[in-house]
């Protein structure tokens, strides 16, 4: 009886199996599915059209107007850095290649603050021409005083290091000679932080004032020496004054090393 009991098997038992497993089996179906269409949406399918169109920002024109602003204005006198003062409106163009036309700069060409009018272009095709106010810079390292200059200080001891200045601010020629260099010194007084002009040095005298050079006098084929007193300092190929000492009379003459000067009649 208990072994005829065991084999008796409930309706009901039965039933709730078969639910749950096609409940199991169509979560399972589901779950394949889902993964599918990720996969799709990630990878779009061989074939797929690509965009044509895309949008072209703010910061894509200051990058095409600084471009054609340094090769046609700026060239190599800096580094330039531009920035557009007023927004500027993007616009959804094509993905031909965009190129940039400038129509016009102040007579004054880059300067601090000035308006630039361009043109923008789609491969040959005009997209629009605007206007926009702009604010530059145009970085280059100069020589920069880190202490107090003095005049006669010797370049190749001074207290000198290269720093990043804006060229629009700098209206002077400016220093340059190799680091070390000992035939140049201070010829005026330098601040600290200040840049070194190309007036702010000069070569090192080799004829100093009450010094006896020869005076090399030439006049076509003929030519003759004397001794002369120098009156001031004179670095080579500078023109100095000084002094017959027999005539008493002054003559001027360029400098060709520490003790000769060439008069040309």
């Amino acid at each position: 009886m208990r072994e005829l009991k065991s084999e008796i098997r409930n309706p009901k038992s039965e039933a709730f199996a078969a639910i749950r497993s096609a409940i199991f089996f169509t979560l399972v179906v589901l779950t394949i599915l889902a993964g599918s269409v990720r996969a799709d949406e990630a990878s779009p399918a061989p074939g797929a059209v690509a965009p044509t169109q895309h949008t072209f920002e703010q910061a894509d024109l200051v990058t095409l107007l600084t471009s054609a602003l340094q090769q046609d204005y700026v060239k190599d006198k800096g580094e330039l850095e531009l920035r557009i003062t007023q927004p500027w409106a993007a616009h959804t163009i094509t993905n031909a290649p965009v190129t940039v036309k400038i129509l016009e700069v102040p007579t004054m060409g880059v300067t601090s603050s000035f308006i630039v009018r361009f043109e923008l272009l789609a491969g040959d095709k005009s997209i629009g021409s605007w206007q926009v106010p702009v604010q530059a810079h145009v970085w280059r390292e100069v020589w920069v005083a880190h202490s107090m200059l003095k005049r006669g200080d010797a370049i190749a001891d001074a207290d000198l290091a290269r720093e990043r200045r804006d060229m629009l601010t700098i209206h002077e020629p400016l220093a340059e000679f190799t680091p070390g260099d000992s035939t140049l010194e201070i010829a005026e007084p330098v601040g600290v932080g200040a840049p070194l002009f190309a007036r702010s040095i000069k070569l090192v005298p080799v004829v100093h004032r009450g010094q006896m050079v020869t005076a090399l006098i030439e006049d076509g084929s003929f030519s003759v020496q004397m001794k002369v007193e120098a009156l001031e300092d004179g670095s080579p190929g500078q023109i100095v004054r000084a002094r017959n000492q027999q005539s008493l009379r002054d003559i001027r003459g360029k400098v060709l090393n520490e003790q000769t000067i060439l008069v040309s009649l």
